[in-house]
Parts: C-alpha cells; sequence; structure tokens
C-alpha cells in the first residue's frame, strides 16, 4: 500500500478532527475515501467508526500504557495509537499486520521518529492485554459515554438506561424502506431472496425489512430505479403517524436528506409536498433521492423559525416537524455524536426545537395535523418540549399515539429494530 494513503494514519487524522477539532466524522470521512477503493473506504470506516465507539476504553488503556498523554503535534500519535489498539482488541485483523501498519502510519503522518514509541506501546498493550481486559471491564469507561450523557439517561430513564447504552454501543442494522408504489413489501422481500440475501419485515411498519446482513445498495433488486430506500425503521414510522393523502399540500421541514420526503410521496403520489432545510447543501441529497425515485417535489433552503421567508403565505393540510436535536437516539450510526455534543448543547437544541414549532404552527390549516419528531431520546427534547408546546398553544389538541400516558411515543433503539425516535401527533383545532 502507498504510504500517503496509509489506511491507520488516515484513520487518526479524521478522529483527530472529530475529537480534536469538532468537525463531524459524515463531513471528515468522505474526501478521505474517495480516492480509495471500495474495500479500504469500508476498513476506514470500520476504523473511524471503531475508535469512536469504544473511545473510552482507548484512552483508558493509554492512560496505563503512557506516562504522560501526547499534546500539541505529536497528538495525532495519540488517536494512531488508538487505531492501533482498537484493531488489536476488535478486529480479525492479524496482530503482525494491524502493528506493521499501525507503526507506518507514522510516516504518512510526517513523525517517523514515533515509530519506535508506537511499536513500544501496541507491544506492552499485547504483553498486558488479557489484565488490562479484565480491569478495564469494571470501571465507569466500560459504558463507552461520556460521563454528562451517562447521567442524563440514568435520571431520565433510571429503568431503561443500561439497555438504551447497550444498544448505542453495537453496529446499527441495515433497514430498507419498500417503494409501495412500485411492489409490495412481499414481492420485493422475494425478489431479494432470489438475489440470495434474507430480510425480516417490521412488525408495525409496512414497509420496513432489516437486512440479515448489511450489503452495497448496488446489490439491492432495483435500488437505481427507486425500488428500494435505505431508511431506519423508526424513521419510516413518521409517514405511518403523519398519514398523508393525495391532493393536500404537505410540508417536510428539516427535510434533508429527503428519506421522509420521497415517503410521503410514496404514500400520498398526488400530494404537493413543499422540503425545506436550512443547510442548502445537504439539500442536493434531497434532489438526488427524488431524481432517483422519480418524484416531484418543491425544494427550498430555508429556516424554521423564519416561515414567512419561504411559506410564500401557504397553509398546509400536514406538517411533518423533524426537529434538530441531539441525535442521541441514533448513536449507534454516528458514534461521533458522543464526543461532539457537550451538556450544554441540550437546553440550546430545545429553546430552537421551541422556536421552530411555535412559528410554523400558524402555517398550519384548522382541522390539520403536525407531526413533531425528533432522533433524540432525552425528555427535554420531546415529552417535556410538546407538553410546554400545549401549554402555549389552546388550538393545539395532543392525538395519542402511545398507552403509557406521556404526551408523544419514545421509542428506544433496540438491536434488532429501529433507531431512538420520539414522535407527538398535535391536531389544530
Amino acid at each position: 500500500m502507498k504510504k500517503q494513503n496509509n489506511l491507520r494514519g488516515l484513520a487518526a487524522q479524521a478522529i483527530e478532527r472529530v475529537v480534536e477539532q469538532g468537525q463531524s466524522l459524515s463531513n471528515v470521512l468522505p474526501a478521505l475515501q474517495k480516492p480509495l477503493s471500495e474495500k479500504d473506504s469500508a476498513l476506514l470506516q470500520e476504523l473511524c467508526f471503531g475508535v469512536l465507539r469504544t473511545l473510552p476504553q482507548l484512552e483508558w488503556i493509554i492512560g496505563k500504557l503512557m506516562a504522560r498523554p501526547m499534546t500539541g503535534k505529536q497528538r495525532v500519535i495519540h488517536f494512531l495509537i488508538m487505531v492501533g489498539l482498537y484493531q488489536l482488541l476488535y478486529t480479525r485483523i492479524p496482530p503482525h499486520a494491524a502493528l506493521a501498519e499501525t507503526v507506518e502510519g507514522a510516516v504518512m503522518l510526517k513523525r517517523p521518529a514515533l515509530k519506535g514509541l508506537i511499536n513500544g506501546v501496541l507491544r506492552q498493550f499485547q504483553r498486558q492485554q488479557d489484565a488490562l481486559t479484565q480491569e478495564m471491564s469494571s470501571g465507569p469507561q466500560q459504558h463507552l459515554h461520556p460521563k454528562w450523557l451517562l447521567e442524563r439517561l440514568q435520571r431520565a430513564w433510571p429503568e431503561q438506561w443500561q439497555q438504551i447504552v447497550e444498544a448505542n454501543n453495537q453496529r446499527p442494522p441495515m433497514w430498507l424502506r419498500v417503494n409501495r408504489q412500485h411492489h409490495s413489501r412481499d414481492a420485493w422481500l422475494a425478489l431479494l431472496q432470489e438475489s440470495g440475501k434474507q430480510a425480516e419485515p417490521h412488525p408495525q411498519h409496512s414497509d420496513a425489512l432489516r437486512l440479515e446482513a448489511p450489503c452495497s445498495v448496488s446489490q439491492l433488486p432495483g435500488f437505481a430505479q427507486g425500488w428500494v430506500t435505505v431508511q431506519d425503521a423508526s424513521a419510516q414510522g413518521c409517514v405511518a403517524l403523519l398519514d398523508p393523502q393525495n391532493g393536500e399540500t404537505i410540508l417536510d421541514l428539516c427535510a434533508a436528506p429527503g428519506g421522509k420526503t420521497t415517503h410521503i410521496l410514496e404514500a400520498a403520489p398526488q400530494a404537493q409536498v413543499l422540503a425545506v432545510d436550512i443547510d442548502e447543501q445537504r439539500l442536493t441529497r434531497v434532489r438526488e433521492n427524488l431524481a432517483r425515485l422519480g418524484m416531484s417535489a418543491t425544494v427550498k433552503a430555508g429556516d424554521g423559525r423564519y416561515p414567512q421567508q419561504w411559506s410564500e403565505g401557504i397553509q398546509f393540510d400536514r406538517i411533518l416537524l423533524d426537529a434538530p436535536c441531539s441525535a442521541t437516539g441514533v448513536i449507534r450510526r454516528h458514534p461521533d455524536i458522543k464526543w461532539l455534543r457537550r451538556d450544554r448543547d441540550i437546553a440550546e437544541l430545545a429553546q430552537v426545537q421551541q422556536e421552530i414549532i411555535d412559528a410554523v404552527w400558524p402555517q398550519l390549516k384548522s382541522g390539520g395535523t403536525l407531526l413533531y419528531a425528533t432522533c433524540s431520546i432525552l425528555p427535554e427534547e420531546n415529552h417535556q418540549q410538546v407538553s410546554a408546546f400545549l401549554s402555549r398553544h389552546p388550538d393545539a389538541r395532543l392525538q395519542p399515539v402511545s398507552d403509557d400516558g406521556q404526551p408523544g411515543l419514545q421509542v428506544f433503539p433496540h438491536p434488532q429494530g429501529g433507531d431512538g425516535f420520539f414522535y407527538a401527533k398535535l391536531i389544530k383545532d
């Protein structure tokens, strides 16, 4: 492998940008993957996701093996050592290959003088691996979550927090949404099985299938023709609750990357849909998804807090507000969330959510439906947000979607199920 494409070095660079500079992995990784083969690209993703998933354990081990942390310009080597430890602990890469490639990463990172140090730390770990692994499994680092988030989960969900944390730490299942305009779910599943793959239908969401083993979309029958879309089962639940109808005018707010926009149009192909998102760049994905499925919607950049700037005075029959949130329900898909979010962010996000839902409520027709959704599992963004909204708006009525007496339905991430999600269905009197 060429030195400039040393995957361990690239992974260390990516992880440093996330942890030290606060950049999102979904922004950092694609540019690094671009020149790589499909196989190398997949390994780079596995290394980055794996290190970010298990970061507290790797930090703890380095603390045991090194007298002082690496700082300043040497900091990237700290993350390179993490990449080495992750391979030794969690992958089937032969240890000698993991060691050799990780040490070579120092050359790519222009720190060749530190090759001996990296080699020494990783070999020392190999010698002490059994004892360190045993000690590591009993401390707070075993939960693989930052302290502030763990404490919030324990307070909010004293009976479920361990189940949530465990689900967050696993690799996510790959969920698909069958386009009912082309095939029934059973008919497409038969095509999938003919191609040698297996999937399980979701018990509640009628378009959803969970693949037995994740695969490239190029291996899915009719993907390029729009027969099927990759979308988590919980996200698919939004459209079932929204219940869009043909002939209606529907707003999909905070719409990027467009999974729910296209799902609305699969359910109600004659609906007039306006998809709005604040991020012009991410709207490219909405347009790409619409094009692949051969669908048409109006797509606009706009801030949900200022509908007068983009709504042109339209009154909507239904509004789907997938509000900006902490994304604490999708950590298994985006482990960098644990290290990008801060405790103080939750109150700030709840304030933005309040401003958006208050601003957009007047855009809803009398008798119309607003579905408020987040991929969060924190009450401040969910139950509490909806309760506060109802107290401010006497013309808003909650349509129950759960039987636990709470305003809205909270779903937790589950190894065989969907991501963590919240839904509340509001009717305007």
